[in-house]
């Protein structure tokens, strides 16, 4: 197993990539979910245990590149897609269910999860990145079949209005979601968190082609969330809530709830991102999860 020093040291070294390549022999399709097209990746053997990483807001499956040569390299299946209106996935929206609804909900997104889980090995390791976190934690309460583990990446440690809970703009985050979503998208089309130059220039790409309604809905629905955690308490299998320590909320926040859902927390030396800046020291990590009993 790697070392600590090891991956740390492996992921100082990391270089300004090109976030849009994918390892050889990544697979892309389409699938076909409940909202619509759902642009996917997948890497290694149908056959070997398989992990399914699912990005945040504004986000897409480009954000796990460095994850997928790792956990490809330890022999299992890794695989991502795009949320429904995001990137490849802009296609996909409640326009296409059936009934069509108006807005994105979290029906549609833990459908959505539900069926690219099912179309493959089960149970499959599952990690959540932020918004996709409250999502996956949903997924589990409804089809706990279907999970191996839970790792919950930078995902709000909150219920209700999750935004109340973070660092600095906590106490004026009560807004409408429209005007939520346009402060979170201009901190990250200005670059406030200076990621290197061809990161930022894939980020504000991608911020090209994601449906903005998608992105207002889905701050919506952090502003509304259940609380959950005590039915994910209950499940018995293994979970882990990966954090840097500059992220959006407060470490205690996240120290808390994993306390409250039986989850084991690792702090990396990064911010909300870990698959970027830290992902040898998270699938060390995971994969040591994935071996608990």
């Amino acid at each position: 197993m790697t070392t600590i020093d090891e991956a740390r040291a492996k992921d100082r070294a990391i270089p300004d990539v090109d976030w849009r390549v994918f390892p050889e022999g990544t697979v892309r399709d389409l699938f076909a979910t409940p909202s619509g097209p759902i642009a996917r990746v997948r890497l290694g053997d149908p056959e070997a245990p398989r992990v399914v990483l699912v990005s945040g807001v504004a986000g897409s499956k480009e954000d796990f590149v460095l994850l997928f040569p790792l956990f490809f390299a330890a022999g299992y299946r890794v695989e991502s897609y795009d949320l429904a209106g995001h990137y490849g996935s802009v296609g996909a929206g409640p326009e296409n269910l059936d009934p069509p609804r108006d807005h994105y909900d979290y029906r549609l997104f833990l459908d959505d999860l539900i069926a690219i889980l099912e179309d493959g090995a089960t149970p499959a390791h599952v990690l959540g990145y932020s918004f996709a976190g409250l999502v996956a934690e949903l997924a589990l309460i409804e089809r706990p079949d279907l999970f191996a583990s839970l790792t919950l990446m930078s995902a709000p440690p909150a219920t209700g209005q999750v935004f109340r809970g973070v660092k600095h703009i906590g106490p004026i985050s009560d807004m409408p979601p429209h005007r939520a979503a346009g402060l979170i998208l201009w901190g990250i089309r200005y670059n406030l968190n200076r990621t290197p130059p061809q990161r930022i220039a894939f980020v504000r790409e991608r911020m090209s082609e994601i449906r903005r309604p998608a992105i207002d809905d889905i701050v919506g629905l952090m502003m509304a969330m259940p609380d959950v955690a005590d039915a994910v308490a209950a499940i018995d299998i293994p979970k882990f809530i990966a954090v840097g320590e500059q992220d959006l909320w407060p470490i205690a926040q996240h120290a808390s709830y994993a306390e409250r859902i039986g989850a084991r927390m690792t702090v990396y030396p990064t911010g909300h991102a870990p698959c970027e800046t830290a992902p040898h020291q998270l699938v060390r990590d995971m994969l040591e999860l994935f071996r608990a009993p």
